[in-house]
């Protein structure tokens, strides 16, 4: 090759990689009103600019697009929303997957979407996602937290199969984004393409995966110019009928209604408040036998308390199954509660929230739950007494997040629980910061919380803090994490925290391949070095190294493997509940294994397959288990997945009882463990009808069977060892089976407005004495005696204060 051959390569070279770094503008064009058809027969999509040259983001990262799958897009706005014309050009037109699912799951389809950020600071996109079905899927984006699908906003859109391809055509109004008040808009924007037939995606302005900041490397929209937004207020009335039976009571009927409003006070601030809330629909809990010292965490399931909340979430501050959540109340030996309520009323909520033109982003959130009180009975003096089970509560987060330098911030949050008469009040403030270098190549990140609860009548003050760097981008990345966290800090009143009094060193480091090989699109490797101290003692409470494969074949099957080692012995101060956490149990080294395997996604037949197996320094103690999941797509409308998990713990070795029943002293106030084996099952089933992208029928149905039988009776000595006793003799088996059905139909009528109906049965069983037949735990389950049934219609309608002015 010649020299000037050489130079004309480097020369080609260099100028991908500068027009790559270089950030695209796209030009948007005033418009009159556009209907959404996916035809564009508007004479706007005949002149307005091109946005086009798309890059692949995965996994060939960096390369362009092939001329054949070549990607244009078209902007227009006017004062009610922007449009988005894009046209999606495939050589292929028949391996084009258009698989129809829920509002918000991708599914095997191929997809365009649209990533804007209104401020422009490379710290937070709204994305519009739209598969080739017509399926919409929309997400906030932040670079800390991902992207979080539980926000929803309203807007519109078409798709049409062409000759060439595909294209879609999309409104989105101004009220489903956020931007600073000002003539000329400057936004950052990036569009997006996923071919799923290949499993490649691709960016329109480059992202390089080398980076981790996606949002900084969008491009940018210019030209919208001089807007009058219209008001942002919109009334959501609901409706929900409740008919609820079963086998011990007469059936009952329940007629609830309510509103939701929001209410944009300015282009980049909104209120929403839920008034007379209604959340009988909701996803069921699942629910587990939990013989742990820590309570079960769920997920959040109601919407007003997932869409939106990411200011909400700074710090971890905030748990927000604590509102509504029954409390637990302290009982004597021979007393029962008449009628426990599975939750406490939710009066009403409210939350502002937003970000100002110079990166200060503030958030409100206030809710308050009724006074609720419950009859105690005594069986032993055969009287009954009305006891306060949740004072009239008020709930209260407080954000200031201020964001900086387009990759950097530093945030307070603060969390308020008041509770009217002499019950406990809570108040946690954090200040957090999370730094990064002008690059995007090096972070510094840390927190200090402080918390405050008033248990009258003395004041307990606690704290927690941490502090991380590390390199975050490139092939290698590692960084180097300290925590510190008092005896009592608490800030479970509205947040969830599991232990106190300990400290940790911890490192990771890992290494990821960014452009495919001869055998793998993806591949990554890492490890953790864990370590947790007691602080009053020293003594090491875990101590972990866990080394992780993650990979993606040629062929798109995922395979990924783990491995646990904990090579030293460990004082565990929190299993055997003792006053204080002052006694410990020791527990012994160990090592795990897992394993992973999910095949493409593509097939319309696939099995995942994942494996543990766990070897204890310990006498016969073992764990192993494995779960199985076919899943089958009939067709784009017909799906069904389903997984059976079992997993068995030999000799597992925990807590069951205080022995205080006794008045002597030989066995008086001791802490009782069992060494038992527990065997757990878990069948659940996934299954959709998409009639079209706005109808479908969903089924969900999960069985959870876990049991526990104590082998031998252990007393908890001073130093930690445990020795076998004979004088304990209280049955504490346990044996908890769970059954859940659901099956909904749902039917977008119109954009924000919904039907559901929804049939869902299901039984909750715990006891101590018991058989261990499958088939016998099961019938128990699903018996009709043990079932509650509950038919539900319920009806949203989305109404926008513009429409019934024009009206």
């Amino acid at each position: 090759m010649s020299k000037f051959s050489y130079f004309i390569l480097l020369f080609t070279s260099l100028f991908h990689v500068v027009s790559y770094a270089q950030k695209k503008t796209l030009h948007a064009v005033a418009s009159g009103n556009i209907t959404i058809d996916g035809k564009f027969d508007e004479p706007i999509w005949e002149y307005a600019p091109v946005a086009k040259d798309f890059i692949m983001f995965s996994p060939d990262n960096g390369k362009p697009i092939d001329e054949a799958k070549k990607t244009e897009v078209q902007v227009a706005y006017n004062d009610d929303a922007i449009y988005i014309a894009a046209k999606m050009y495939d050589d292929e037109p028949n391996n084009i997957k258009s698989e129809i699912t829920q509002r918000d799951i991708f599914g095997t389809a191929d997809h365009f979407a649209v990533f804007i950020n209104g401020f422009n600071d490379s710290q937070q996109d709204f994305r519009f996602f739209l598969s080739a079905a017509g399926v919409q899927i929309d997400c906030i984006f932040t670079n800390a937290n991902g992207e979080d699908f539980t926000w929803d906003a309203i807007w519109d859109s078409r798709v049409v199969k062409t000759d060439y391809g595909w294209a879609a055509e999309i409104k989105i109004p101004y009220a489903a984004l956020r931007f600073p008040k000002a003539e000329k808009q400057t936004w950052g924007l990036n569009f997006y393409r996923e071919i799923r037939n290949t499993r490649q995606s691709y960016t329109w302005n480059f992202i390089d995966t080398k980076i981790n900041n996606e949002s900084a490397q969008s491009g940018i929209l210019e030209g919208i110019d001089n807007i009058n937004t219209p008001t942002r207020l919109f009334f959501i009335p609901y409706s929900s009928v409740y008919i609820n039976t079963n086998d011990h009571d007469k059936t009952s009927g329940e007629i609830k209604g309510g509103l939701d409003v929001k209410y944009g006070i300015s282009n980049s601030f909104t209120l929403d408040a839920i008034l007379i809330p209604d959340f009988g629909q909701t996803k069921f809990d699942n629910v587990e036998l939990n013989l742990s010292p820590f309570e079960q965490q769920f997920s959040e399931n109601r919407p007003f308390f997932t869409e939106g909340t990411d200011l909400f979430n700074k710090g971890s501050l905030f748990y927000s199954r604590r509102i509504g959540k029954t409390p637990e109340i302290e009982l004597n030996a021979d007393e029962t509660i008449k009628e426990n309520p599975s939750s406490i009323k939710l009066v009403n909520a409210v939350k502002v929230s937003g970000r100002t033109k110079n990166g200060l982003g503030i958030g409100v959130l206030n809710a308050i739950t009724e006074k609720t009180s419950v009859t105690i009975d005594d069986s032993n003096t055969n009287t009954s007494r009305r006891a306060v089970l949740s004072p009239l509560t008020n709930y209260n987060v407080l954000t200031l997040d201020q964001r900086f330098r387009k990759n950097s911030s530093v945030s307070f949050i603060n969390t308020n629980v008041t509770r009217d008469g002499s019950f406990r009040d809570a108040n946690v403030s954090g200040l957090l910061f999370d730094l990064n270098t002008k690059a995007n190549t090096y972070n510094v990140r840390g927190q200090f919380k402080y918390s405050l609860v008033n248990e009258n009548p003395f004041d307990k003050k606690g704290y927690s803090s941490l502090l991380s760097v590390g390199e975050t981008s490139g092939k290698f990345r590692y960084s180097a994490t300290g925590r510190y966290v008092s005896k009592d800090y608490d800030c479970n009143d509205l947040g969830i925290n599991f232990q106190t009094h300990y400290h940790i060193l911890q490192s990771d480091a890992s290494y990821r391949i960014i452009n495919p090989t001869n055998t793998f699109n993806t591949f990554q490797i890492s490890s953790t070095l864990y370590s947790e101290f007691d602080n009053r003692s020293g003594r090491l409470q875990e101590g972990t190294i866990i080394l992780g494969l993650d990979s993606n074949t040629k062929k798109n099957n995922y395979i990924g493997s783990g491995i646990t080692i904990r090579p030293h012995k460990i004082y565990d101060f929190y299993e055997p509940r003792s006053l204080g956490e002052t006694q410990f149990v020791t527990a012994p080294e160990y090592i795990e294994t897992k394993l992973y395997y999910s095949p493409n996604y593509n097939k319309k037949f696939i099995i995942d397959v994942n494996t543990t197996y766990a070897v204890f320094n310990e006498k016969d103690r073992i764990n192993y288990g494995f779960s199985v999941g076919p899943r089958y797509r009939i067709n784009d409308h017909i799906l069904l997945v389903y997984k059976f998990t079992f997993l068995r713990q030999n000799n597992n070795t925990g807590y069951i009882d205080d022995f205080d029943h006794d008045a002597n002293a030989a066995t008086a106030d001791k802490i009782i463990f069992a060494r038992r084996n527990r065997i757990t099952y878990t069948n659940t089933l996934e299954g959709k009808y998409a009639i079209n992208n706005k109808i479908n029928l969903n089924l969900s149905v999960r069985h959870y069977w876990s049991y526990a039988k104590n082998r031998n009776i252990l007393e908890l000595e001073p130093n930690g060892d445990l020795t076998e006793i004979d004088y304990y003799n209280l049955n504490k088996d346990s044996n908890f089976k769970t059954w859940n059905f659901d099956l909904s139909y749902n039917w977008w009528f119109a954009p924000g407005s919904q039907v559901s109906l929804l049939y869902r049965n299901n039984s909750l069983i715990s006891e101590d004495v018991f058989n261990t037949r499958f088939t016998k735990n099961f019938s128990d389950s699903v018996n009709n005696t043990n079932l509650d049934h509950v038919f539900s219609v319920s009806i949203r309608y989305f109404i926008d204060y513009n429409s019934l002015k024009h009206h």
